[in-house]
């Protein structure tokens, strides 16, 4: 179906920095949109809180003034959805976190997708064979990491396979009719990491069904290098 939707956006997704949490599945089940089914990594349900860098942005072939590059911190969980007997592997966003207003309202309104605006940003650092970066989010909230230059392929059947490997977008419309769109990239290397750190305010953020991130510790922790994307036009299931 991707092949037949026109190209709604390009972009380049880069130094993509992900935090997975083992979730319960009656959250999970609140936020699931019609027609799919939650997505499990050896069993487990995860909820993941995504940090990247959008660069060379375009819209309808357009790239807008002050919205080419930026800054997405999203929190998201993985679905799937069958259609004619052939599984297609998605996730669903809780929050998108971004800097501009236009971009919150053409997601939004176009995708039905959850954007709030709030400032963004990223520093980085080269330290010879390993670098760190730094990004941040709203108020006092940060994800860092120091990872090595060297890039390694996804191990099959690895969390960072599961992780990268989901090429749908599901939104919620209404209690029986779903939003699907498709991402189409490569497959992604991944940096090894040495540390991170996470400072969130996930009950502010994100509700108070998330709050329990605050203590939990993540399940995995991977840094992927990230590529040119483009995604379709979403259709209604």
């Amino acid at each position: 179906m991707s092949s037949q939707q026109k190209i709604f956006l390009r972009a380049e997704w880069r130094n993509l920095l992900i935090a997975n949490f083992i979730c319960d599945e009656k959250i999970l089940q609140k936020h699931l949109p019609a027609k799919t089914e939650l997505d499990t990594f050896e069993s487990n349900n995860l909820v993941s809180l995504v940090a990247f860098q959008f660069l060379q942005t375009s819209v309808l072939g357009i790239k807008f003034p002050f919205h080419t590059n930026f800054v997405e911190v999203n929190l998201r969980f993985y679905v799937k959805y069958k259609e004619n007997g052939e599984w297609k592997r998605g996730v669903v966003f809780i929050s998108e976190i971004v800097p501009r207003f236009m971009i919150t309202f053409i997601a939004n309104t176009l995708y039905n997708e959850n954007y709030t605006t709030l400032p963004t940003s990223l520093k980085t650092n080269n330290h010879g064979d390993t670098f760190s970066l730094h990004y941040t989010w709203g108020k006092d909230n940060f994800f860092q990491a120091l990872a090595s230059v060297q890039k390694n392929e996804l191990g099959v059947g690895s969390i960072e396979e599961f992780i990268t490997e989901h090429y749908k977008g599901f939104a919620k419309m209404n209690a029986l009719k779903t939003v699907q769109y498709t991402v189409e990239h490569p497959r992604w290397l991944v940096y090894p990491l040495h540390n991170f750190e996470i400072r969130c305010n996930y009950g502010k953020l994100y509700g108070s069904d998330f709050e329990f991130l605050q203590t939990e510790k993540p399940h995995s922790v991977l840094l992927a290098e990230g590529s040119d994307i483009l995604v379709r036009k979403g259709v209604t299931i």
